[in-house]
This record gives C-alpha cells, structure tokens and sequence, in this order.
C-alpha cells in the first residue's frame, strides 16, 4: 500500500507539533541528488551538512547554485566537509553516493549517525539497505527511490530537470514489509516543507523493483546505444526494446512475489516521453571514466530472479555488455590518469 503524503492532512500535523525539535541530516555524496535535496532541505530551514571531495574548495568558498524547474536558487553559505570525522552526528545520514563508493560505509557511518539516527537511502539498484543494515542494523535503514531528473554542471551547480518526488519504505530484514513508520513520517515531513513531493509505501522491495522498470533500460542502453533519452523514445525499434525490457523487470519482480501492474509500464513511459532530453547517470558516469553502477542495478536484480529460478535473458545480455564496457571503460581511464 502506498500513501500519498501532504502537509494539509490532520495526522501530518500532530506529527510536526510532536516533532518540534528539527531533525539535522547529513549528505553523503553532493552530487547531482544529494547536492539537489540536501539545498532544498537547507533552503526550509534545517540543519544540513554535505560531504564532498572535488567540490569541496569550491562550494566551502560559493555555496551551492541550483538551477531549477521549479525556481532557481543560491545558498552562498553551506556547512561543507572534506573529512567525515569533522562533520556532527546527525538525525537522519542520507546516503547519496553511487553504490560503487558503498565499500567506503563502514568507516563513515558509524562517525555521522547519532545513537538513534536513521540513514536514508538514495540510491539506485536492489539489496543497497541490507549493505547499510550490517552496518547500524536493520531498524535504523530506510530506503528512498528518487524520481528525479537532475546533472551537476559544474562544481556547486546543479541543474535540475523534471520530476524529484521521493518514494519511502522501511527496511526490515529480507525486506518484510514493515508498514509505515513514524520515522518515515517525520522525513516525508522534513522534505514536504523542502518543496518535494513525498510517497509513503509498506513495502520497500516492491518499489524497488519498480525503480528498476525505469532504471534498467534507461541507463543501461543509453551506454550501450550512446543515446540520450528522447533519442530512445523517438525511435521505433529503441522504444520497442526499452518496454520489453520494462517487462522482463516484470518478470523478475514476479518471481520474487512482487507484482508490478502493466499500466506501471506505461506510466513509465509516458513520464520518459514528457520529460526533457536526459542524459542518464550510468552515462555520465561512463563518460567520466568513472566505475558504472552495473552490480546493484543489474546484477543484484538478475541473481534475485535466478535464485527463483527464473531467468531474464534480455537483461543479462544488457549485463554482460554493460560489464564489459565497464572494464575497458575503467582500465583506460587508469592508464589516462597513470
């Protein structure tokens, strides 16, 4: 069950004047979404701190500039940090980096989370919390599924797209549905005031699978076919290979006791076709000789499904091809900066 969440309903309320102390969170990851949220949480009022590494310099002296569809906006002075160990524990640590850095979670985590913090999850793929639940147990996990069109241009400059709504679920071990926490409720209010739109589900692993019926094919033929997305959608054959692979995810999601609905296929479409041409973060990522997010976006779903005994031939093609040009992508990118 989802539930749409607004400021306006009576429970909202009582939950804000219950939680009258603001929650502090910390950013790991300032990049095109974390850069994006944590601004927009800084904007309304709340304590925000943001972790970066190439960006530091700059945003430390400029602050962060977000270029927005729905208003443009500066924040001159932002609390930056360059080493973990100097920022505050907080509240709520929102996980923004690429899964590819999650090796480096068990030397952060433990620094930036207070006794009864929670982390937020924002990141793309499948079996990403049970990485953070080794880490500060399962309890302390939620998951967030960005809808969300939004580059970092530039160093402190983010420009953003279309969309950001945020889809929440607690995390329980196996991914049990736990139902809808009051935590969660006190995020969704956090990032309501921020101005993002908020979705309160019970069931977190439904939901991710239903982030990959987009993920999959977007990110993954867009390194494959060089192509933005308009240029996928534009096509006939291209747009006729993203809905297989949007229904092969179907597939997998089925076979772990998840149903995702066909009109959730095309809702995802629609949503492609309306938005502006995008260029994938798998893409950017690939361009900058950076490592792709190829396991938890790929390799996790295709294993879960298998362990099921269910294949799903078209998305372990794109895999395999996406694993390969990851390689040669990564081991010339090494030779480059040797």
């Amino acid at each position: 069950m989802d539930t749409k969440f607004s400021n306006n309903s009576a429970n909202n309320r009582v939950n804000l004047q219950n939680h009258a102390i603001k929650q502090t969170y910390a950013i790991l990851g300032t990049g095109a979404l974390g850069g994006f949220y944590g601004a927009c949480l800084q904007r309304a009022g709340l304590e925000a701190h943001f972790l970066l590494k190439s960006d530091y310099e700059y945003v430390s002296q400029q602050g962060l500039r977000i270029e927005s569809v729905a208003g443009d906006f500066t924040l001159p002075h932002v609390r930056a940090y360059a080493d973990i160990q100097q920022m505050p524990a907080c509240d709520v640590v929102v996980v923004a980096l690429k899964t590819t850095q999650n090796h480096l979670l068990p030397q952060m985590l433990p620094s930036v989370l207070k006794e009864d913090g929670v982390v937020l999850v924002l990141q793309n793929g499948l079996g990403v919390e049970a990485q953070v639940a080794e880490i500060v147990g399962a309890e302390r996990v939620i998951g967030g599924l960005c809808f969300l069109c939004s580059n970092k241009v530039q160093p402190g400059h983010i420009r953003h797209l279309a969309y950001g709504q945020i889809n929440l679920a607690a995390y329980a071990s196996g991914y049990q549905s736990v139902g809808i926490t009051e935590r969660m409720r006190q995020i969704a209010n956090d990032f309501e005031q921020a101005g993002i739109s908020m979705q309160l589900s019970e069931d977190l692993l439904l939901v991710r699978w239903q982030k990959l019926v987009w993920n999959i094919p977007y990110n993954g033929l867009s390194v494959v076919l060089d192509a933005k997305t308009d240029e996928l959608m534009e096509n006939r054959d291209t747009r006729a290979l993203v809905e297989q692979l949007m229904r092969e995810v179907l597939v997998g999601a089925a076979a772990c006791d998840r149903i995702i609905s066909d009109s959730f296929v095309s809702k995802m479409l629609d949503y492609t076709v309306k938005m502006k041409p995008y260029q994938t973060s798998m893409k950017i990522d690939y361009d900058s000789k950076r490592p792709m997010e190829v396991e938890t976006m790929f390799g996790n779903p295709l294993r879960a499904a298998y362990q099921q005994g269910v294949k799903l031939p078209q998305i372990e093609m794109l895999y395999q091809q996406l694993k390969f040009l990851d390689s040669r992508n990564c081991s010339r990118g090494r030779a480059n900066n040797s």
